[in-house]
């Protein structure tokens, strides 16, 4: 009987949400080399550069620090940051995680996490404590920066100031400009402010190009048979879910525990997918997809295409950049599925 997602609760303590804080296995042994510049997009190679220079610099030490290194113009925010901004499959975690590979200062110096993965820690931690905690680490890489509710807002731009004021190194990707982050979903005068003081903190370095992940290759593969999904779920790692039963499970839940929920898997089989039209029930399975992206988990699923998965009023809506970046990642994950099945 194949294991299932939907059986799984994982029990965390609070230590792993510090320990994990490094690139994801996907990432594990990317490096400024291996990005693949567009030609025909001369924003790619200058990112790259960009990165390079401040990994390279992140690596100045605590004496620099104490003789005011960091110190910055008058005027100008204390510390000092890099936002990497794009659209969806143009490379930003792939440069994020080379410049945390690249950065010359002990790995138990620097962290890599997304944007929720730091919510989670200063809620485990406590804010005066993760502030102690990240405050001896030299860089900082914040992935996905997204801004899902003022409350996280006021928290991450308090806690990456504090950071930032104590010569923290901070990079961070994200698919809106720092000015814009929250546009289209909150407009609270206080968020708005929240927002600006944020986004002086940060040099941005914009990265243009089409995903890289569709570059000449066709849409989501189309869906498995559900019968063959079900055949299909064997061997060690490989899971089988209803789609509908593994979607009322993560309701129940933290999103911190959904990348615990997939250990040990090496591929997720699907059955039922369809089309979903519940906000709260969207932005989970965006988690979870950013998760199986991060662990490179090939997925096989019958139902309808996974570039179908969200209703069109979704994609318009606040979250839309959210929905394509796990539409992107969900269908290439959803390629190698289709390969697996092919090598069978």
């Amino acid at each position: 009987m194949p294991d299932r997602l939907a059986g799984r609760r994982p029990d965390v303590p609070a230590a792993r949400l510090v320990t994990d804080l490094v690139p994801p296995p996907r990432f594990r042994d990317v490096s400024f080399d291996g990005y693949r510049t567009d030609p025909a997009v001369p924003s790619q190679a200058a990112a790259v550069d960009a990165a390079r220079a401040f990994a390279a610099a992140a690596g100045d030490g605590d004496g620099e620090r104490r003789r005011g290194w960091f110190r910055r113009p008058s005027g100008a925010a204390p510390g000092a940051g890099i936002y990497l901004d794009g659209g969806f499959g143009v490379g930003k975690t792939h440069l994020l995680a080379s410049l945390w590979h690249a950065a010359p200062v002990p790995p138990e110096r620097k962290l890599f996490c997304t944007f929720v993965e730091l919510t989670n820690l200063a809620g485990a931690l406590g804010f005066a404590t993760a502030v102690e905690a990240l405050s001896a680490q030299r860089l900082v890489c914040v992935d996905e920066f997204e801004l899902d509710d003022p409350g996280d807002t006021v928290l991450v731009s308090t806690l990456l100031g504090r950071l930032s004021e104590r010569g923290v190194r901070l990079a961070a990707t994200s698919n809106t400009l720092p000015d814009q982050l929250g546009e289209g979903r909150f407009a609270a005068a206080d968020f708005l402010r929240e927002i600006q003081r944020l986004a002086a903190r940060f040099t941005v370095v914009r990265i243009d190009g089409e995903d890289y992940r569709h570059r000449g290759l066709p849409s989501a593969p189309p869906p498995v048979d559900d019968a063959l999904v079900t055949s299909s779920a064997t061997g060690e790692g490989v899971t089988l879910d209803d789609f509908d039963a593994l979607v009322a499970h993560l309701a129940t839940v933290h999103p911190s525990r959904y990348g615990p929920l997939l250990d040990g898997v090496r591929r997720v089989h699907l059955r039922g997918v369809r089309t979903v039209d519940d906000q709260s029930t969207a932005l989970r399975l965006v988690v979870l997809a950013d998760r199986l992206y991060d662990r490179d988990l090939a997925v096989v699923a019958g139902g309808v295409p996974l570039d179908r998965l969200f209703t069109p009023e979704l994609l318009a809506g606040g979250y839309r950049k959210k929905y394509f970046r796990a539409v992107s990642r969900l269908t290439a994950l959803s390629r190698d599925g289709a390969a697996s099945l092919g090598s069978r």
